[in-house]
């Protein structure tokens, strides 16, 4: 008796971000499945991977922005492409959307980012039901900001996709988007929801080769699902080849026995173990059996580094946490992180006296007010202070900027993430086995650092007066993040 089988791979996704902390968010929302890699050059994603690759544009000119994302898609090679932006529509964004545009059969757009109170009515970015236009979300930025997608993407062609033909019965949105691409236009699709957003990527990924993702962590998310979908169908396709393998298996030892006059047998499972648990890259899983956190003894080899980029209210507040169960705080003045000799490098084995098993955290001291082009000197600066004590720390940095120049300093290209800590902020391991978080400036609730160090290090001492039972545990849903006002760090 013949019988064929057949391996389904799932889809390749390649993903560019503007920063790398937007990188690592991206990445978390495909399910963990691949590798982050720090630009500007990646090897193409492998049958059922993700690379995301962090182009560390967000503060470039704008041609040059544009320049990093055409360089970028030479890498992409089939499969699913997707560009992530920022949910408040900061940076490159009008340089950058016309370099994606460029070649591909259309760009289906979908700004909105609804876990962080991020929507997308008429074209309009709304920030907790208030059009972005009308909220101080870009105070820190040099100009103001756009009154819709539209105008944020500049000369790149669009057209609205309401929400009501985003919900719909299908096959409604998806034909309306086919004719818009058709047209020569580019749909910017509304969306409140996350099911809204499932219904944009499931209609764009229908569309056939060519079609490219634009929009936030919102809809990568929706990517990620569709993604882990896949797999679950490509899991019963494989089960049932195993049940026909086995009964086919069993007919055919039945139909020897039969010829040869011997008692039938059971039959060899080799076939189904194989198919029900196969081996290489055709169906990857969020992590491996050797992605683990450090030990939860609580003596970890490393001391833990924590370095924040940002110093409005909320970071303020998220460090006095940290401080007030045990860490040591070292505040620089943004003047010395603009004149590297000023300050010799910061040794925190030394520093307050702190063992090597410690935690540090590293901050810009905000007395004085700092102008926004003063961004990229200051994470410069901020990464030049804390290489050397960076060298052998497990690190947490928050803001894109910041932790990519802290990365660029310690030569690390590539991480491979390992789960979230709360929405953003992303655990990975680098090549050399150190947990590295990443997390936007502006994300997370007053106890966000205090849960990613105890994500980190289990025995923190809880905070003064509070049983380590009240304190807030690690992993659970966070607060939507809200709009900073960072000292020059992008988020």
């Amino acid at each position: 008796m013949s019988r064929t089988t057949r391996t389904v791979l799932a889809p390749r996704v390649f993903a560019l971000a503007d920063d790398l902390s937007g990188a690592a968010e991206v990445a978390a929302a495909l399910g963990l499945r691949g590798r982050i890699v720090l630009g500007p050059a990646a090897a193409p994603p492998r049958d059922g991977e993700s690379v995301v690759l962090d182009l560390d544009t967000r503060q470039l000119a704008p041609e040059d922005a544009a320049n990093a994302v055409r360089a970028a898609l030479a890498y992409a090679d089939g499969g699913v492409v997707l560009k992530k932006i920022d949910s408040l529509l900061r940076g490159n964004l009008a340089a950058e959307a016309a370099a994606y545009a460029t070649g591909a059969t259309g760009v289906v757009i979908a700004p909105a980012l609804p876990v962080a109170g991020r929507t997308v009515r008429e074209g309009v970015v709304n920030l907790h039901g208030t059009a972005l236009h009308r909220t101080d979300a870009w105070r820190a930025e040099s100009g103001a900001a756009p009154v819709s997608v539209g105008a944020a993407l500049g000369g790149v062609p669009t057209r609205v996709v309401p929400l009501a033909t985003v919900r719909a019965p299908e096959p409604a949105l998806h034909d309306r988007l086919r004719a818009l691409v058709a047209e020569g236009y580019h749909p910017v699709c509304d969306a409140e929801t996350d099911t809204d957003l499932d219904a944009i990527a499931e209609a764009a990924l229908r569309l056939g080769p060519g079609i490219r993702l634009m929009g936030t962590g919102g809809l990568a998310a929706a990517l990620g699902r569709r993604l882990a979908r896949a797999d679950r169908a490509d899991r019963a396709d494989r089960a049932d080849l195993a049940d026909q393998a086995d009964l086919a298996d069993q007919a055919d030892q039945a139909d020897l026995a039969a010829g040869a006059g011997l008692p039938g047998t059971d039959g060899d499972r080799s076939a189904e173990a194989d198919l029900c648990h196969p081996t290489g890259t055709d169906t990857p899983g969020p992590a491996r059996a050797d992605d683990v956190s450090p030990a939860l003894d609580g003596t970890p080899s490393r001391p833990l580094l924590v370095v924040v980029g940002t110093a409005e209210p909320t970071a303020v507040a998220q460090i006095a946490q940290l401080v007030a169960a045990g860490a040591h705080h070292v505040p620089l003045p943004a003047h010395t992180l603009t004149d590297h000799s000023s300050r010799p490098p910061l040794n925190i084995r030394t520093e307050g006296g702190r063992t090597p098993d410690g935690v540090t955290v590293v901050s810009i001291d905000g007395t004085h007010a700092v102008y926004p082009g003063a961004a990229r000197s200051l994470a410069a600066g901020l990464a030049h202070a804390v290489a050397e004590a960076a060298h052998d720390s497990d690190l947490v940095l928050t803001g894109g900027e910041t932790a990519r120049r802290v990365l660029d300093a310690l030569g690390i290209r590539e991480l491979l993430p390992l789960d979230q800590i709360h929405h953003g902020a992303v655990r990975s391991r680098t090549a050399d086995g150190r947990r590295v978080v990443t997390r936007p400036g502006s994300y997370g609730d007053t106890d966000s650092l205090l849960r990613i160090a105890r994500a980190l290090r289990p025995g923190l001492a809880p905070l003064p007066d509070q049983p380590l039972s009240d304190q807030p545990p690690v992993g659970r849903p966070v607060a939507p993040p809200v709009p900073s006002a960072p000292l020059g760090e992008p988020t």
